[in-house]
């Protein structure tokens, strides 16, 4: 999943991999109230090699929780059918406002060898979610916030290759599944996920045995340290939404083309956070509607806007170069009779109009082991 953030809090927190990313000479910048590694060799370079082999990115900023006791209270707040969840399995969701907005996206897991429920949410929402959670189900269930973890995500073609010459079982698990392992002593969470389009896997280990666990994956040619630029590049390719940039409170799963995380279930029950706007938009069409788009020359960034025949029809909601396609990339929410492929609309960049097409998401296609 992804990982967003803001940089107002006062205090810079340090990850538990913090003095690897110095050692491997990683550019350091704030991000989401940690100090964490934008790059170590380049944007582009690592972003390519995690398409042509494995990237080992460090997401421990992100907020980790565990969840036990009532489910129902739990999946009145979400988007996700936790009846349906299985044992070893993981789901992407939706956490909702009353008005069916999106507070986040997140991931949440049954992990086979662990009771209860895992949890992963962004970073910069993870006090408000987990507050958010306990407050709504406070009697019924208990969120027990995990701070002693770090969180990892190998990406790439070789990434199954490498951790299972590690851990053998995790290279039979396939795209969305998840458990609990031991390797060499240590207790690992382990789900075949990424936030990248490629084949990979997220991993939370426990805080004091992160940096070891992270140079045995590192001690294979295969795999190099990426930062937080490539991990934006790729996500981006991927046509992967930006929480706060892509979506936000004030924005539906409808508006932003996420219905699919919204189980059919619950859409038949009405029975999520803001189900009957949700429905109705659903039903009526938004006004609006998230797309992607390619355009020649610079890339267009956030908050740029988007015009037609001297009209404004939208804005950028993230933007940037896609080293694996070579030119620009973005999503916007765009006018709902705009948002069709191939469609093309100019977008304002220091005032100078730049053309640019509707295109179809993803840029590169998904890569994920579906066995």
């Amino acid at each position: 999943m992804p990982d967003t953030g803001t940089n107002d809090m006062t205090e810079i927190l340090q990850t538990p991999l913090h003095d690897l990313h110095v050692e491997l000479g990683a550019k350091m910048t704030p991000f989401a109230g940690y100090d964490m590694p934008l790059q170590y060799e380049g944007i582009m370079a690592e972003h390519n090699h995690t398409r042509q082999s494995a990237g080992l990115f460090d997401v421990s900023h992100m907020g980790q929780a565990h969840y036990t006791g009532d489910e129902a209270a739990l999946e009145k707040l979400i988007t996700a059918d936790l009846a349906a969840l299985k044992p070893g399995e993981q789901k992407y969701t939706l956490l909702l406002n009353d008005e069916g907005g999106i507070r986040d996206d997140l991931m949440v897991s049954r992990p086979f060898g662990e009771d209860g429920l895992y949890i992963v949410v962004n970073a910069a929402t993870k006090a408000a979610d987990f507050a958010h959670m306990a407050s709504n189900t406070a009697g019924v269930g208990e969120l027990r916030i995990i701070e002693d973890r770090a969180l990892i995500a190998l990406q790439g073609p070789a990434a199954a290759d490498v951790f299972g010459a590690l851990l053998p079982a995790a290279a039979e698990m396939v795209f969305m599944q998840c458990g609990v392992f031991d390797l060499e002593g240590v207790e690992l969470y382990v789900s075949r996920s990424g936030y990248t389009g490629e084949d990979g896997y997220e991993i939370s280990i426990p805080a004091a045995n992160a940096e070891a666990v992270a140079r045995k994956i590192l001690g294979d040619d295969r795999a190099k340290p990426i930062g937080l630029g490539a991990r934006d590049s790729l996500r981006l390719e991927a046509g992967l939404c930006l929480y706060g940039h892509d979506m936000d409170e004030n924005r539906t799963p409808v508006e932003a083309t996420l219905m699919w995380a919204i189980a059919k279930p619950r859409r038949e029950r009405l029975d999520f956070p803001g189900a009957a706007r949700v429905m109705q938009m659903f039903a009526d069409k938004p006004a609006r509607k998230r797309i992607g788009f390619t355009m020649s020359g610079a890339p267009a960034r956030e908050g740029a806007e988007i015009v037609k025949d001297g009209k404004t029809i939208g804005v950028v909601t993230s933007g940037g170069f896609g080293p694996t396609i070579g030119g620009p990339v973005g999503m916007a929410y765009v006018d709902l009779e705009y948002a069709v492929a191939d469609t093309e609309f100019e977008i304002l960049l220091r005032g100078k109009a730049r053309p640019a097409k509707v295109t179809k998401m993803p840029f590169v296609e998904h890569r994920f082991y579906r066995g």
